[in-house]
C-alpha cells in the first residue's frame, strides 16, 4: 500500500529537497526547486512510480501538491483517509493510495 508518505518521499528525490519543504500546501515555482526541470522531474518519477502514463493536460494541471492527489486519482489510484478511533480519540492519519 502506498501512502501520502511514499507521495512525498517522491516529491522530495524528484526535486532533490529536505522534508522541510515538502507539505501540502506546496505549489509549483513556491521554491526554487520546482521549476519547469523540477517539474518534468517529478512527472517522470510519479508516472515510474504508479505505473502511468500522465496526460500532457494533466502534467501541465498539475500545480500543487493537493492537486497532484487529485489528477493521480484519475488514474485508478484510490486514495483513503485512514482514521483511527482508540476509544473516543479520533486521529487523522492521512491519505493512502490503494
Amino acid at each position: 500500500m502506498l501512502s501520502v508518505k511514499k507521495y512525498s518521499e517522491i516529491f522530495k528525490t524528484a526535486l532533490n529537497v529536505g522534508t522541510d519543504k515538502v507539505n501540502e500546501n506546496l505549489k509549483y515555482n513556491e521554491i526554487d526547486e520546482w521549476d519547469s526541470i523540477g517539474h518534468m522531474t517529478l512527472m517522470a518519477a510519479l508516472e515510474e512510480e504508479y505505473k502511468i502514463s500522465l496526460k500532457t493536460d494533466d502534467i501541465v494541471d498539475f500545480s500543487s501538491f493537493k492537486k497532484g492527489i487529485e489528477i493521480l486519482k484519475k488514474y485508478d489510484i484510490k486514495w483513503k483517509k485512514l482514521k483511527l478511533d482508540f476509544k473516543g480519540l479520533k486521529l487523522n492519519v492521512g491519505y493512502f493510495a490503494l
